[in-house]
């Protein structure tokens, strides 16, 4: 898969994916604007700027996780003189594993998500200096800090964006999976209820788990000999 696809393959990733960040960040999200003036919580206008800084924070933080990774992945492939795709294979076992998750058929990432809950609970008292949030620049480190969130989604996509071996394209890549995921966590503000109700649907969890599921049997046979698949 080149690389214009897979920006888009991480895009479609982070707009499916995204029906569980309403349950997940929908809190997180709404602390957002306990701080600021009534003038600003009820205008979806004047909130707008502080939501988007906020997940602004969020997709830095998550393309330094790209980083971070692609970095390791090539540093370990050179390393070892790998030649086997294991990124790709963990990937998009992951990436099923995620499918099966987000769809409500098994909790197969819960486990991964307690385990980073210990690495969270180091940085949440920062978060908490953070707040009530009152000013732009808050806003922008708290959602820094919120990208470090324990979630399955986000460690499924890392695990892929891993496969590229490379330290800017892994980082690109998460940068166009948090793109996905803003639609819906910044219409979160004027349009929650009807957003919860939707995601909250078991259609909607299926056909976005599903979907996920065939884009990780797609990663898979790619690296395990399907070099040619378009």
């Amino acid at each position: 898969m080149d690389l214009e696809l897979s920006i888009a393959a991480a895009f479609i990733i982070g707009l499916l994916g995204s029906t569980h960040c309403i349950g997940m960040c929908g809190g997180i999200a709404g602390a957002l604007s306990l701080g600021l003036p009534g003038n600003i919580r009820q205008s979806n206008l004047k909130l707008l700027p502080y939501l988007f800084t906020y997940n602004t924070g969020r997709l830095l933080s998550y393309s330094l996780a790209g980083l971070i990774v692609g970095f390791l992945s090539s540093t370990a492939g050179d390393f070892f003189h790998i030649k086997f795709p294991i990124g790709g294979v963990v990937g998009g076992l992951f990436m099923i594993a995620l499918g099966i998750y987000i769809g409500g058929w098994y909790p197969t990432l819960s486990s991964l998500e307690k385990l980073g809950g210990k690495f969270w609970h180091q940085i949440e008292p920062y978060g908490h200096k953070l707040m009530p949030v009152k000013t732009l620049p808050q806003a922008m480190s708290l959602g820094f800090l919120w990208g470090w969130l324990p979630c399955g989604l986000v460690y499924s996509t890392l695990a892929w964006a891993a496969s590229a071996a490379d330290a800017s394209q892994s980082a690109l890549l998460m940068f166009a999976f948090g793109t996905g995921t803003l639609p819906m966590l910044l219409a979160m503000g004027g349009l929650a209820h009807k957003l919860q109700r939707l995601t909250q649907a078991k259609w909607t969890r299926y056909l976005a788990g599903l979907a996920l599921i065939l884009f990780g049997v797609m990663i898979l046979m790619k690296a395990t000999g399907g070099h040619h698949m378009h």
